[in-house]
């Protein structure tokens, strides 16, 4: 296989790449902006090997413990589970939550061979039972696999003796009953708070 094809093939492994997104990736970058070209394989290569795991928290850090393990003005006592630093970034860009996380990097699939156990969930536990956390918040993403792996998480925390809620659900703020899908509609039938 020649090196277009080997580059070809990097891209498309990319989550939402297919061939002919591969193929334009590669024919700018080569054609049209060789020095992007050169500053995205540099970036990537100091980037795998700088870049870690937090020991606290399990997302992605350049250090032993990431700057937010680090702050002690989050509160220790509620810890969000999230399953990507992308979760976790949208949950800090909200400004609403000080507390402290842990990333599970993916959610259980049976299908793609995502287990428990490949996902960490032992380290978990330990980490929530550490005597500080009070109150775990699920945030999974609301798909088939992250409400089992929701499902699996809560039951295993609340045997720890601790307290888990989990993200609600519903309409969006500004939304209208009209234009919201059935399943949302649904949920926030079923997840109703006091008026």
């Amino acid at each position: 296989m020649d090196a277009f094809a080997r580059l070809l093939e990097a891209f498309e492994r990319l989550p939402g790449v297919g061939p002919k997104t591969a193929q334009r990736f590669a024919v700018y970058l080569l054609a049209e902006d060789r020095q992007a070209a050169a500053q995205l394989a540099d970036t990537l290569g100091q980037g795998l090997q700088k870049i870690g795991r937090c020991s606290r928290c399990n997302t992605f850090s350049e250090t032993p413990i990431c700057s937010t393990c680090a702050d002690d003005t989050r509160d220790g006592t509620v810890l969000a589970i999230v399953e990507t630093p992308a979760d976790q970034q949208a949950l800090e860009a909200t400004l609403g939550y000080r507390g402290l996380y842990w990333v599970l990097m993916g959610r259980v699939s049976p299908l793609e061979g995502v287990t428990p156990n490949s996902l960490g969930f032992e380290a978990l536990l330990e980490r929530a039972a550490d005597g500080q956390v009070r109150e775990v918040i699920i945030a999974t993403n609301f798909t088939t696999e992250g409400e089992a792996t929701a499902f699996m998480l809560s039951d295993l925390l609340k045997r720890k003796g601790l307290k888990v809620t989990r993200l609600a659900r519903g309409l969006p703020v500004g939304g209208e009953l009209e234009y919201v899908d059935l399943p949302t509609l649904a949920a926030s039938l079923r997840d109703r708070r006091p008026g």
